[in-house]
């Protein structure tokens, strides 16, 4: 979306889309967000949240940390390559040299780096906003952002399973353009089973959207530059 075929940034599209994106969330604030909440929580059935549960941020992010050690462990075993620092004795510093050499050319470290990237940019803003839940307002008409916040209850924007989701998605569909619009497709299935569910409000979903999407092309763009650099 803000990253070129030839892995440039669009930055000044990056910068419209935030403040696009924060006038959308500023609307829904005030106007959009408990009637949208209401009308969609008429379609929560198995579906919705079956797909909450398959696609939860915290299997994207084990299936994919297994699967980049996978394929480490795989590499390993078939060669016995490794950094001259590497081949003066292990240290944390070495494996962290192999390891990097040997997958961070890999559709699955891609992957599993805008998960990581969005996950920790998701949990500060959680945090940090501590924005209540729909589940509040269903049961006692609460609303709001009482900051901050761990609990649970005050975790709602952004949407971790959404931004989780299409910062995985995004960059799969960067990788292999063929899938792109099944892949986004299937983000953004996500991002309504969580509105459907009632575990977030539409803006929360909305935000995690496009901090997944501007996870993943800024994660794409930086590990392609630091490539080249290492070239």
């Amino acid at each position: 979306m803000f990253l070129t075929s030839d892995n440039k940034m669009r930055w000044l599209r990056l910068l419209v889309g935030a403040v696009v994106m924060a006038a959308v969330i500023g609307a829904g604030l005030l106007w959009f967000d408990v009637p949208v909440l209401m009308f969609m929580r008429q379609f929560d059935c198995r579906f919705w949240r079956v797909l909450s549960v398959i696609f939860d941020d915290k299997i994207w992010a084990g299936a994919f940390a297994l699967a980049i050690l996978g394929l480490y462990i795989k590499k390993t075993v078939k060669s016995d390559f490794r950094c001259r620092e590497c081949r003066n004795g292990f240290s944390l510093r070495s494996f962290f040299c192999d390891f990097w050499q040997k997958t961070k050319n890999s559709n699955v470290f891609f992957i599993f780096c805008s998960i990581l990237a969005t996950g920790v940019v998701i949990e500060v803003l959680k945090i940090a906003l501590g924005r209540a839940r729909p589940i509040l307002f269903e049961m006692v008409g609460l609303t709001g952002f009482f900051p901050p916040s761990f609990e649970w209850v005050f975790n709602s924007m952004p949407s971790g399973h959404t931004a989780i989701s299409f910062a995985a998605l995004v960059m799969m569909g960067m990788l292999a353009p063929r899938f792109k619009v099944p892949a986004w497709g299937l983000a953004i299935l996500i991002g309504v089973a969580r509105v459907c569910v009632g575990d977030h409000w539409p803006t929360d979903v909305l935000l995690g959207a496009f901090i997944g999407m501007v996870m993943a092309d800024i994660t794409k763009w930086g590990l392609a530059r630091m490539s080249l650099c290492q070239k």
